[in-house]
């Protein structure tokens, strides 16, 4: 089975004051390649979806060998965002949706929740009964999740379909911190998981 990851990097964190995924989480590294270390350390293929006028952002994807889509919708909210990821992506068989925000996320986890998807399947990490990110989507949600508009994401699709569920315990703490305000990030820095 053929799982990818679209990471969902549209967003300039309205509630951050300035770009977020541009922050430096350490001298050097960025938020947004922070994350994107975690990711290429699965080895899985990464679509990363970015606003629509990201241009130079997606030309900095490509020179790095990523690949990466403008987001026509993205203006609109999360869900939107993810409805043209999904149409933008190849011919996957599962797919994980991660966030930007979340750097701390562990390789390992990624890989957990691809190995735990089947084509009727929704997996959701889990640590002390909470359920994080990322979430996995088999096959046969890919049309509900193309569906999707506005600032209703995947919550909606997962909600719709309870019974194809399955939450994952993890020991991962990354899966529930993200970086919403700056004190997040200053908070982050110094974060051990």
């Amino acid at each position: 089975m053929t799982v990818g990851v679209l990471l969902l990097a549209a967003g300039r964190g309205r509630r951050f004051g300035r770009d977020k995924r541009l922050a430096q989480l350490k001298p050097g590294l960025t938020l947004l390649d922070a994350t994107l270390g975690r990711l290429g350390a699965t080895g899985l293929p990464i679509l990363v979806c970015l606003a629509a006028d990201d241009r130079p952002l997606q030309d900095a994807m490509t020179s790095r060998g990523l690949h990466s889509a403008l987001c026509e919708h993205s203006g609109t909210g999360m869900g939107s965002t993810l409805a043209d990821g999904m149409d933008r992506a190849p011919d996957w068989d599962g797919v994980l949706v991660a966030l930007a925000d979340m750097p701390w996320i562990e390789p390992c986890t990624y890989l957990a929740v691809a190995d735990a998807l089947t084509r009727n399947v929704i997996c959701v990490p889990t640590r002390e009964g909470r359920r994080g990110h990322p979430v996995g989507f088999g096959r046969s949600f890919f049309s509900s999740l193309r569906s999707l508009h506005g600032d209703q994401g995947g919550r909606l699709v997962i909600d719709a379909n309870r019974d194809c569920v399955r939450e994952l315990p993890l020991a991962d703490r990354g899966i529930h911190r993200d970086v919403d305000t700056p004190n997040d990030l200053a908070a982050g820095r110094t974060w051990s998981p």
